[in-house]
């Protein structure tokens, strides 16, 4: 028998399943990837008797990789909060899913463990842009502001790191990062003892989006804008994070972050309004390799010529 953890190389899966090893601790094969890198159940190597941990990845985009492991006679423990469609009915399958905007897999396994690693929970929200969310669950912990305030810095760059289109893009490869951290049972615990991890991140974030910064909307309105970055590693790696900013700063806006690929498609980073936090997921799905929460969601790759298809749609959708 062998224990496979399988996760989203983000800050929501990072956290959830640092969660999970600080309350239940065993040595495992990790399979991950970058953020968009989703469909990894399909990856595994399995055995009858395995136990397999899937979190924060879309159970749609895994049903094929769940329903040949669970052929193969493992055990799967799953939680995420994406779309997930037709789950398979099998003793061997347990699930937590809530597609609920609000919600994160940190969240769902916070609650899960009855908040054993709270503070781990709370990084992972921030990182997934849920910062009200984050602040609940952070209240009985009775924080300092400047605690928080390290939490949401720590869950933006834990997830600015998991964006790219390969692992020579990211600072961490997600596995090494979560090999980093999983050590200590909080994020303080984490940053006193290793604090060059924290810095290496903190400097790669501040310098890519100053970059960010400089870019102009290509197209604009009350209800929608679209930024277009270029193929440049820098714009790969802060797609994600400078939507989610994007977002805070105008709350009744819809965003779309575009970075040119080299093969002339494009990764799309959508963010419904923060004020109606719906709608992104349905229209990422119109296209080619879209998906995602209603909140957030993205096109691995766009097609060119449906460029400006997209555009109107997410103007329609929002109007």
């Amino acid at each position: 028998m062998a224990y496979i953890d399988v996760f989203n190389g983000d800050a929501d899966g990072i956290c959830a399943l640092t969660q999970l090893r600080n309350a239940e601790p065993r040595e495992s094969t990790l399979v991950t990837g970058v953020k968009r890198d989703i469909a990894l159940v399909a990856k595994t190597n399995v055995a009858a008797g395995d136990q397999i941990t899937v979190l924060d990845l879309s159970f749609d985009k895994n049903r094929d990789g769940v329903l040949k492991a669970l052929e193969a006679g493992a055990e799967i423990f799953y939680v995420d909060h994406h779309f997930a469609g037709e789950i398979p009915d099998s003793d061997r399958l347990t699930t937590i899913i809530d597609t609920d905007s609000n919600v994160c897999t940190s969240l769902l396994v916070n609650g899960h463990l009855g908040a054993k690693h709270v503070e781990w929970a709370v990084t992972g929200a921030f990182g997934d842009n849920l910062k009200a969310s984050a602040r609940t669950i952070a209240a009985p912990l009775s924080l300092s502001e400047e605690q928080l305030t390290f939490l949401e810095n720590l869950g933006v760059y834990m997830n600015y790191n998991g964006y790219g289109s390969s692992f020579e893009d990211l600072h961490f490869p997600p596995a090494e990062l979560f090999e980093l951290v999983r050590p200590y049972a909080t994020p303080f615990a984490f940053v006193e003892e290793a604090p060059e991890t924290f810095e290496k991140l903190e400097s790669g974030y501040q310098q890519d989006m100053a970059s960010a910064a400089a870019v102009k909307p290509v197209r604009e309105s009350e209800k929608t804008a679209v930024f277009m970055l270029p193929n440049e590693t820098w714009a790969r790696r802060v797609s994600g994070v400078y939507s989610n900013d994007l977002a805070n700063a105008s709350p009744a806006r819809a965003h779309a972050v575009l970075t040119e690929r080299p093969d002339g498609t494009y990764l799309v980073s959508v963010r419904a309004p923060l004020e109606n936090k719906q709608g992104a997921d349905e229209l990422c799905r119109q296209f080619p390799t879209g998906g995602g929460r209603a909140a957030a969601a993205g096109i691995n790759a766009l097609p060119g010529d449906q460029l400006d298809a997209f555009i109107d749609a997410l103007a329609a959708s929002y109007a």
